[in-house]
């Protein structure tokens, strides 16, 4: 019998250096469940990644006996894998006392071997919109400032240039810059849920975290979305435009201004693909924009299981059937429709949310699963939404498989799919 390869685990030194522990080894998470990591379930650190310590945490790994033993060097580390990756494994650490609560990032275990960074992790979308290297940054700043020049009166054009593309480096405002793929239309500054890791909107009274973006403070005019999208969807290489940002709250509290921009954008132009991206809250909204031309909707979902979809996303006025039923709007129009769905090992790999998600499918006929990292503190997530670890992790390529054996017409990615996937695929049901 060969061998499995295990990586050694890695630690900082707290001064931006990581070295490798060869007297451990690699271990990887998923909700309490810790165990060792192989090589043939990993893959190199992609390309455009990043590398965290964690502060006020000590590494966690496997010693030559195959004890789980606390290693002795430095600070604990864990990898923020690049779009269009999903996760297998969160990070193995231990708390010491007074251990900050983690930024609102995902925390991939890592290891190493032979030369090279590898984590627990699958590229479950083979496109390249996000990919590193198409983002030169001072090709983007030169374009922006152009389009501010061009566009200087629209607040939308402002807030996607100056806020998203240059001061969070937001990958579908820089693309929208490039003229290129997926462009983000921020349109509401209110939301109707207080998703405990939402990462433009941090309740300082119970939160210990800062929102990781600040959220839109206005609502544009259907002129100012129009002005902006029908140009792009007109001459980007395979359009979409997009409802629905991490830097605001709930489109569908604008609904009404969705259906007369997306009335006013087709009598424009026919081509590409309007996308909604939504907790889907208020599905007579989402009847009424798909009888305006609603091409695609993608409905965010951290679990198929009511008590943790409560927990996390504490609904105000609507519940997670009402999310389902708008999946179902879509499909009964035709049209497409995709969960976010966010990866939280230890809760998106137990049988119990397996059969939640087949129900899930089975009762709606989704499209497409968005096989997301749930950017959060593994351990403050599980605190607040008071986790505890019900079922027996049984592994996220396990759910994976699982899930397409049963359902092999459901599509798997990472990003909203454009017009030349959505034909081939939207009634390619077996």
């Amino acid at each position: 019998m060969t061998r499995r390869i295990q990586p050694f685990a890695v630690y900082s030194d707290g001064q931006g250096n990581i070295f490798e522990d060869p007297k451990i080894f690699a271990a990887g998470r998923s909700g309490n469940q810790i165990y060792p990591l192989y090589l043939d379930e990993m893959i190199p650190l992609p390309y455009g990644s990043d590398l965290f310590e964690l502060p006020g945490r000590k590494v966690q790994g496997f010693n030559r006996k195959g004890e789980l033993v606390e290693g002795r060097h430095g600070i604990a580390c864990a990898a923020f894998i690049a779009p269009a990756h999903t996760q297998i494994s969160i990070a193995a650490w231990i708390n010491t006392a007074n251990a900050p609560v983690l930024p609102l990032y995902a925390y991939t275990a890592v290891g190493w071997y032979n030369g090279e960074f590898y984590v627990p992790a699958v590229r479950v979308d083979p496109d390249t919109r996000q990919d590193c290297e198409h983002f030169n940054q001072k090709e983007i700043i030169r374009r922006g400032k152009q389009l501010l020049k061009q566009y200087p009166r629209n607040r939308l054009l402002n807030h996607l240039v100056q806020n998203c593309a240059f001061t969070y480096l937001c990958p579908a405002a820089r693309n929208f810059v490039m003229n290129r793929w997926e462009a983000p239309i921020p349109v509401s500054p209110s939301c109707n849920a207080r998703c405990v890791g939402c990462i433009s909107k941090q309740d300082k009274s119970e939160s210990p975290v800062p929102e990781t973006q600040h959220r839109l403070n206005f609502v544009p005019t259907v002129d100012e979305i129009v002005e902006l999208m029908v140009p792009h969807l007109e001459t980007a290489p395979n359009p979409i435009v997009s409802f629905g940002q991490g830097c605001e709250g709930e489109p569908l509290m604008q609904w009404e201004l969705i259906r007369d921009t997306i009335k006013a954008i087709r009598a424009k132009t026919l081509k590409g693909i309007i996308n909604l991206n939504t907790n889907g809250s208020k599905p007579q909204a989402v009847e009424e924009l798909f009888r305006a031309g609603l091409n695609s909707i993608r409905v965010s979902m951290n679990s198929a299981q009511e008590k943790w979809y409560n927990l996390y996303i504490r609904p105000i006025s609507f519940k997670q059937d009402d999310a389902f039923e708008s999946i179902r709007i879509a499909r009964k129009h035709g049209r497409w429709a995709s969960i976010n769905y966010f990866v939280m090992p230890g809760i998106t790999d137990t049988t119990e949310e397996l059969e939640a998600l087949k129900k899930l499918i089975s009762n709606t006929q989704l499209s497409m699963i968005q096989w997301r990292n749930f950017n959060i503190d593994p351990d403050w997530l599980f605190s607040r939404i008071e986790y505890t670890a019900e079922g027996k992790p049984i592994g996220v390529k396990h759910i994976m498989e699982q899930t397409r054996n049963h359902f092999p017409w459901v599509y798997f990615g990472y990003f909203n799919p454009h017009e030349e996937i959505i034909n081939k695929h939207i009634n390619n049901k077996v």
